[in-house]
């Protein structure tokens, strides 16, 4: 019989590292998509308009919106590891259907997959990195896994642009994806252990799901607060996903260059979280949050009025280090506010409103530029997250 864990950093290295290297895998199948997917639109399936582009950012966000929502209760009654793999079983034939889709449909059919992937697995990593540590260092952890899995975003958008300069749009980028999603599947199944037995269960276990539903999601201010920004900031990262790659095409820059900045942009929020989420464990979060949806902003407003590549750059790493500093500080407070045994859903319900943004910065961003221009789409979403930033900056007020 094996010896009762307890929870730490240092007494846990092993499987907190591996859940590292995991969560780069599940990154890196997102990253797959960052600089290509709508250049295949414009210039393989020849769609024009920017909501029809955009549809595989909408479908991927509502899938993984609606898969974060049933996450933690799934994690909490069959076991955090069962989960994860099962999220890689919903990967694994995502980069296929990204080379082989004779139409659009298909490459929407493949973001269903990828949203469910990516419900299960990352959240999955998160929620077991926080069991692991305990509660004193729940920003660092969040931050660490935040830091593998969007630097291998960057990585992977970077490389494939490259990839699709050298040797076309399809297949030869999306080889990579095969490799991540064989090797998250193995290193879970075989060598991850689940981290269930590292929660404590309190009085608050009968706690039924449609409450803490309400308490994420509008009764308690400081979480909602989170939700709403949690929800703006990837409804800003939903339309730079879909239309910067068109934004920047139309600007005379070549896919390599693209690939560049939807390198930079992730990467930086990657890096940065290994400061950042230490960060919101020693000062006030909300003064992270409000701060990094403002920067967010006037990095968004820098790219709408940008007209070189260096000046681009200049607002990728701002808009980088921005989003570092808002999004462990928004995944900390949720866990400050829930007890142990109905984390893993409050966590989900946020994640459910976070992501849904995905779909509604598409959706937004698509109409908008269709309507009147990338201009106007880009200055709208510059607008709504400055003023999300300051609403959660107030509404997290003791």
């Amino acid at each position: 019989m094996r010896a009762p864990r307890i929870v730490g950093l240092r007494e846990n290295l092993g499987q907190f590292l591996l859940l590292m290297l995991i969560n780069a895998f599940v990154g890196g199948m997102v990253g797959l998509e960052r600089t290509v997917v709508p250049l295949l639109g414009t210039q393989v399936f020849h769609l024009v308009q920017s909501t029809a582009i955009t549809s595989f950012i909408v479908s991927f966000g509502i899938t993984k919106a609606l898969v974060n929502l049933l996450s933690g209760a799934l994690a909490d009654r069959f076991g955090r590891k069962k989960i994860l793999v099962l999220g890689w079983l919903f990967g694994l034939p995502v980069p296929f259907l990204l080379i082989f889709a004779p139409s659009w449909e298909w490459i929407a059919f493949a973001n269903v997959l990828l949203g469910i992937n990516q419900g299960l697995a990352w959240s999955m990593a998160v929620v077991m990195k926080i069991d692991l540590v305990g509660p004193k260092q729940r920003g660092l952890a969040v931050g660490l896994n935040e830091f593998a899995g969007y630097l291998a975003v960057g990585v992977t958008a970077l490389v494939t642009g490259y990839l699709a300069s050298v040797y076309g749009l399809r297949p030869v980028p999306f080889y990579l994806g095969i490799g991540y999603a064989i090797l998250g599947l193995a290193l879970s199944a075989l060598f991850v252990r689940d981290t269930s037995d590292l929660v404590t269960k309190g009085a608050s276990s009968a706690l039924p799901f449609k409450e803490i539903f309400a308490r994420v999601s509008w009764k308690d201010r400081r979480l909602l607060g989170a939700s709403q920004a949690g929800l703006v900031n990837n409804l800003n990262d939903g339309m730079s996903w879909g239309l910067f790659p068109l934004y920047f095409a139309a600007a005379g820059l070549d896919v390599a260059h693209i690939g560049v900045l939807k390198f930079v942009y992730p990467a930086v929020w990657g890096l940065m979280q290994i400061a950042t989420g230490p960060l919101s464990d020693t000062i006030a979060r909300r003064l992270l949050i409000g701060a990094g949806m403002v920067l967010q902003g006037i990095a968004l407003a820098m790219t709408l009025l940008g007209t070189s590549f260096s000046l681009w750059l200049a607002a990728t790493v701002l808009l980088g280090l921005g989003t570092a500093l808002v999004y462990p500080a928004l995944i900390a407070v949720v866990s400050d506010a829930s007890e142990p045994d109905w984390r893993a859903r409050a966590l989900g319900v946020y994640r459910f409103w976070r992501d849904m943004g995905y779909a509604v910065g598409a959706l937004l961003s698509g109409i908008i530029a269709d309507l009147l221009g990338f201009a106007p789409a880009i200055g709208a979403v510059a607008t709504l997250t400055v003023f999300s930033g300051l609403l959660a900056f107030r509404l997290m007020r003791k």
